[in-house]
């Protein structure tokens, strides 16, 4: 018995196979045909998004389609260890404005098993029928590599001035799926605009995400992912529902990614990117899957 747990653990070891699935979210801030056209910030880009196993992008803003087109085929260029592809949510907006949501991801390591873009919805007990400024785009995984097999994201941008609401809402949105796909591995996770002058404290109080406990906020309060110096909020969150994945998230990982300290750039460098931070967590690898592969 002794030295099959030492073999185990020396394979583990020598094939290095110990690594989490990192997901993280990041609003890139209006990308478009004139970011993928900018080789300096595209090449930053491609150095955060290899860091992801699974990223939201939010805020994309390409009606052509091909910056995100461009955006993952030099991902593949440049990261050819593994292969990346994307699925993309409809252009999503009340008027003119328009965004999408681009879940980007490894496929060597994870399988999409379904996606789902949200209706629009009546506000319970309101004629309100425009909940969300842009719906949320939801996509299901399977994870062979990690503890939890399968898990749920729920993407969201919510708009600042009604992010309160969104945010409230975002409870009825994890009901639906809860009873649409019979999953209680749930991730809500994007600029949710949770934080600063986009909310109060009492009205926190009637965010159902927030009084109810089985809902973990990862990201906390006190984090700050802006670029800006001068900014301290923690607008970008990751929330999860389900006692297995919250078991499996890696204690410490869930956190804002600063790329303006880790590749040493201005103030004035970094916002050409974003002026938001990508937020990310780690989940635990199942390493009996991960070393029977390798052998």
């Amino acid at each position: 018995m002794r030295t099959a747990v030492l073999l185990f653990a020396v394979g583990l070891c020598v094939l290095n196979v110990t690594a989490a699935l990192k997901i993280c979210a990041f609003n890139v801030q209006s990308f478009g045909e004139s970011k993928a056209n900018n080789k300096k910030v595209m090449g930053i880009l491609l150095k955060i998004l290899s860091r992801c196993d699974l990223c939201l992008i939010q805020e994309v803003r390409d009606s052509k389609g091909e910056a995100i087109r461009a955006l993952v085929k030099d991902l593949n260029r440049y990261d050819q260890s593994n292969s990346y592809s994307y699925v993309e949510s409809e252009r999503l907006g009340r008027k003119t404005y328009k965004e999408q949501y681009v879940y980007i991801y490894r496929s060597n390591v994870l399988r999409v098993k379904e996606h789902y873009q949200y209706p629009k919805q009546k506000i319970e007990g309101t004629n309100d029928t425009d909940v969300f400024s842009r719906e949320p785009f939801i996509i299901r995984f399977h994870s062979p590599t990690t503890l939890v097999k399968d898990f749920v994201l729920i993407g969201q941008h919510t708009c600042p001035r009604n992010a309160m609401k969104e945010i409230d809402q975002l409870y009825a949105v994890f009901k639906g799926i809860h009873k649409k796909w019979k999953t209680d591995n749930v991730m809500i996770l994007g600029d949710l605009n949770a934080a600063c002058s986009y909310v109060t404290i009492k009205g926190w109080r009637a965010v159902r995400l927030r009084s109810d406990p089985k809902f973990q906020w990862l990201i906390g309060d006190e984090q700050d992912t802006t670029v800006r110096e001068k900014t301290h909020c923690a607008y970008d969150r990751i929330i999860v529902h389900g006692r297995e994945i919250i078991s499996c998230i890696e204690p410490g990982s869930a956190q804002p990614f600063n790329f303006k300290e880790n590749f040493h750039l201005t103030e004035e460098e970094a916002l050409e990117v974003s002026d938001h931070f990508p937020v990310e967590v780690d989940l635990k690898p199942n390493h009996r899957y991960l070393l029977r592969n390798e052998l």
